[in-house]
């Protein structure tokens, strides 16, 4: 295609288009990939875009209707199944939301496909339950609220202005997310839309995408494809009281509109569904009213209210005095199954071993694909499944697995492997899925979680001085350690975390580290913090050299 004079695209040009900005994000992906506002060996923010757009483009090479709607249509089914990190999600919804838009069209001419980009804003926003300005969801507003001053042209002059608002959108972000000034960084998943949006504008333009080339920001070399920060969602008790659950059926529900009565009666909400069945959960002090507004919608074809509080003191006195027959019980295949994400064969046997039904393989650089998840979840010999994804960036992937299974999922949001067998431990095969599932989120916060690793730039983040090469400690998601060594680092760490009221560490080891190296690191542990179990496990996991945990 070289004529940017174009009126409206029609199904097959949509296709070419996308794929030519799927080319462009291949090319450029490894770029993307070394941004990271942490210096570790594991960013993939360009990998899980690609990835996700190398399943919309399978989806939409499958579509044999011509129709514009259509194609996008399967496009977002195939970004919604291949949707890879927390960055790949969202831009599945913000191809959903372009679909849902234009779903009946023919062609698309600029009116709609503005429309298309404001919708998929929208959707991307109502994905995320706390969203964060400077990210990819600012990038891609700014993008639709320049596609809607331009749709008196043509379809080239609608990209252009879409082009220039995403790149100056991007070179913004350090202002509006403090941490990312403190680093003089901008966003990568906004720079990746950058990039696909480019890759779009250079095909309608007939320009090739030859590798070698690079996408661009601001012009200023020493300021492209910096690093990014992903949002940190930090677990935080509920201060409501009761977990209210119910499934609406009806004709015509308005779902947006109870979306937004929903989010005003408590937190942790999630209202998902279509205008004739609808899943809502959210904590409040008053399950009475949300009830109140189903009935009032259509019929209540299921309602769950747990007790928060009491659950947890609940789960408190149970597992003050644990043996070690409870520690490691299985559910009965009969209740409750389970999926965990793990990255190295000695790691997934470990939660093999504590009953864990299913494990993904995946973690940093290698984020499973919500259909990966989807599959596990389908897999499982119960209809009740929790989902474990164990690391930051794979938690909104299992989420958006769970909404698409017909079993009863929930995801307990574990950001860590010590995290994720901790609320494995806590399974009580007594109780019932919901209730297991706020046991294992309150044992969330019963670890703490050390990765030991080599930093890959130099840089300075909350303080902490980094060169290339030292090997640098994460505690709990926190830069907190730079030093010479591994050794050096882990006891620094744990210095600041031992005491009292802690008894057991754990030493996963991998990334290169042998058996012999791990047991005479457990020993200097056990002289220098006498009164600790240390256990030694070989993890086999990339990047880290090792996974500490600490109870």
């Amino acid at each position: 295609m070289t004529d940017t004079n174009l009126a409206s695209l029609s199904g097959s040009d949509i296709t070419e288009m996308f794929r030519a900005a799927s080319r462009w994000l291949d090319l450029n992906k490894e770029q993307v990939n070394a941004i990271n506002v942490f210096p570790v060996p594991d960013g993939d923010t360009g990998t899980n875009m690609h990835l996700t757009m190398r399943s919309t483009m399978e989806e939409a090479d499958r579509c044999q209707q011509p129709e514009a709607g259509a194609v996008l249509g399967a496009m977002a089914h195939g970004a919604l199944m291949g949707a890879r990190g927390n960055s790949g999600v969202i831009l599945s919804q913000i191809v959903r939301g372009l679909a849902l838009a234009v779903a009946d069209a023919a062609e698309l001419d600029p009116k709609a496909l503005a429309a298309g980009f404001q919708q998929g804003s929208d959707t991307a926003y109502k994905a995320v339950t706390q969203p964060t300005e400077g990210t990819i969801l600012t990038v891609i507003r700014d993008v639709a609220s320049a596609a809607d001053d331009n749709t008196n042209g043509d379809i080239g002059a609608l990209m252009t202005a879409a082009v220039d608002a995403a790149r100056e959108s991007v070179a913004r972000t350090p202002d509006l997310l403090p941490v990312l000034a403190e680093a003089g960084v901008v966003d990568a998943g906004g720079q990746g839309l950058f990039v696909l949006l480019e890759g779009m504008l250079r095909h309608l333009r007939g320009e090739t995408v030859e590798a070698g080339e690079a996408a661009a920001t601001d012009g200023s070399p020493e300021k492209e494809f910096l690093a990014v920060v992903e949002q940190h969602h930090q677990a935080e008790e509920s201060p409501y009281g009761y977990c209210t659950e119910v499934l609406i059926e009806g004709d015509a529900l308005p779902v947006d509109e109870l979306r937004e009565r929903v989010l005003a009666m408590g937190d942790s909400v999630l209202v998902v569904g279509d205008e004739s069945l609808v899943r809502v959960h959210v904590h409040t002090d008053d399950p009475g009213t949300l009830l109140m507004m189903g009935t009032g919608a259509g019929s209540l074809v299921q309602v769950k209210v747990d007790n928060i509080r009491h659950q947890a003191e609940r789960f408190v006195e149970l597992h003050q005095e644990p043996d070690e027959a409870a520690a490691t019980a299985q559910p009965p295949a009969s209740m409750i199954s389970s999926v965990a994400v793990a990255s190295g064969e000695g790691l997934a046997d470990v939660f093999r071993d504590v009953g864990c039904s299913r494990v993904v393989s995946g973690g940093p650089t290698m984020n499973p694909s919500t259909r990966d998840i989807l599959d596990a979840i389908e897999s499982c010999p119960t209809d009740d499944v929790v989902v474990l994804p164990n690391d930051k960036n794979i938690v909104m992937a299992a989420r958006q697995a769970a909404e698409a299974t017909q079993k009863h999922a929930v995801v307990v949001p574990s950001r860590s492997v010590p995290q994720g067998l901790s609320a494995l431990l806590a399974v009580n095969p007594e109780e019932g899925l919901d209730e297991n599932a706020r046991a294992m989120e309150d044992a969330l916060t019963a670890v703490r979680t050390i990765e030991i690793t080599t930093a890959v730039r130099s840089t300075e983040i909350g303080g902490v001085a980094v060169k290339e090469g030292q090997t640098i400690a994460v505690v709990d998601d926190e830069l907190k350690v730079a030093t010479d060594s591994p050794e050096d680092a882990l006891d620094t760490a744990l210095d600041d975390l031992t005491g009292g009221s802690t008894s057991l560490i754990t030493l996963y080891y991998g990334a290169g580290a042998t058996d012999e190296q791990a047991q005479a690191t457990a020993g200097h542990l056990r002289e220098r913090y006498a009164g600790h179990e240390v256990e030694v496990v070989a993890g086999g996991q990339p990047h880290y050299v090792y996974i500490v945990s600490l109870e």
